[in-house]
């Protein structure tokens, strides 16, 4: 039987493909189409970013069955957006290509550069996610890359959905989660500090 991490991408491959052929069929042209799959690659991205963001620290926090399962599919989910993000990508460079002059005035040149670094860590992440790989480039090198991209990542969520609030509200929504999500994790690390400092006081 097949695990449960190798499902959820499955899943999310299986969906992301089904979204995208729909958009294509739906839309009015190829350009709508493609902003199509490019608002909803944000949000399932979005999703199982926070999902993989908030794993460890809720188990730290609130210790349950259900955090330790998250925890256990961390790695799966990590994948899983880098797979909704990578679409995300693929119908931004196509948008790009077949609308240019719309393209331009949906971004900047600042915004390319910082989805860039974006992508630049998805993709270390992504490659350093398995087990072979993290032993090769050893524990503190690789938690250090994983914790500066969730952060990287996080901030440039918050600044993509912050930036498109005054157009619709909504997103006002996805940066209520982001920052609900950066004060858990801050708080998860201030209580390991704690528990780790009450160790030692006490050894």
């Amino acid at each position: 039987m097949m695990r449960r991490g190798p499902i959820l991408l499955l899943l999310t491959a299986l969906a992301l493909s089904a979204g995208s052929a729909l958009a294509l069929a739906r839309a009015p042209d190829l350009t709508e189409a493609l902003r199509w799959i490019i608002r909803g690659t944000a949000r399932t991205s979005l999703a199982l970013f926070l999902l993989a963001f908030l794993a460890a620290p809720l188990q730290t926090l609130w210790p349950s069955v259900a955090a330790t399962g998250l925890l256990r599919v961390r790695r799966w989910l990590g994948l899983s957006f880098a797979l909704s993000h990578a679409v995300h990508g693929v119908a931004i460079i196509g948008l790009a290509q077949h609308a240019p002059a719309l393209f331009w005035t949906l971004t900047n040149p600042g915004s390319i550069v910082s989805g860039g670094m974006a992508y630049g860590f998805i993709l270390l992440m992504a490659a350093t996610s398995w087990n072979g790989a993290a032993r090769w480039r050893g524990g503190r090198p690789w938690r250090a890359l994983h914790r500066t991209g969730l952060w990287f990542l996080w901030i440039s969520f918050a600044v993509a959905f912050g930036k498109r609030v005054p157009v619709d509200p909504l997103y006002g929504v996805a940066l209520g989660l982001l920052a609900v999500a950066g004060l858990l994790r801050l708080a998860a690390f201030c209580t390991k500090r704690r528990r780790k400092a009450e160790i030692l006081a006490q050894g």
